[in-house]
């Protein structure tokens, strides 16, 4: 992501958080951003985890409504 920075470019961003941010909070908002990263894999992970629900009812009618419609021209 960082690739096509160079250090100079690296080191503006990082004043301009310093001086947007300031030095003290910095490191929450890293701290919260991790949560989130951590939280939001968490979720991933159980959403995969979950098996999908059996699907052995028939009396569900397919999605395309059944028979194929014709256009009159």
């Amino acid at each position: 992501m960082l690739g096509n920075l160079g250090f100079t470019e690296i080191a503006i961003l990082l004043l301009i958080l310093v001086l947007f941010f300031g030095a003290k909070r910095i490191p929450e908002i890293g701290a919260s951003i991790g949560k989130g990263i951590k939280e939001f894999k968490k979720g991933l992970k159980d959403v995969s985890a979950e098996e999908p629900p059996a699907s052995s009812d028939s009396s569900i009618p397919p999605a395309g409504g059944g028979s194929p419609k014709r256009l009159n021209q």
